[in-house]
């Protein structure tokens, strides 16, 4: 059994979700909103040390159409950084339609449950093939 944690990346906040190779269940887990980029990598080195992933599963947004635009870049660089500062695995997913699964949700943070939409879509699209 390994566990995985997924972010939804945006320049605010971060949603956070955790998962295993066992159930292939996401939960939610936490929304990081700490102003500086130091203080973003403290609060996500602190659940990369609590949890331990084999994997960080990063969304990768793009237009409807499969075209990249500024944030697919952003997100990118994002996931390099968590591969290059704590030596984790990581992997893409298209979360184009992420947002249209939580869109009946409103007036809340949605950031760690659109993390954790993104993790089940990773979990699925494993055990499709």
């Amino acid at each position: 059994m390994e566990t995985l944690l997924a972010f939804d990346f945006g320049l605010k906040r971060i949603g956070v979700a955790v998962g295993n190779t066992l159930i292939r269940q996401a939960q939610p887990l936490a929304v990081i909103e700490q102003a500086t980029n130091d203080g973003k990598f403290a609060a996500i080195e602190a659940l990369i040390e609590e949890w331990r992933p084999s994997c960080c599963v990063v969304g990768l947004p793009r237009h409807p159409d499969g075209a990249e635009h500024e944030m697919t870049v952003r997100c990118r660089r994002f996931a390099n950084q968590l591969h290059g500062r704590f030596g984790v695995a990581t992997a893409l997913v298209d979360e184009r339609y992420s947002s249209a699964v939580l869109s009946q949700v409103r007036g809340e943070v949605i950031d760690a449950q659109a993390a954790a939409v993104i993790l089940q879509q990773y979990f699925d699209e494993a055990a499709a093939t």
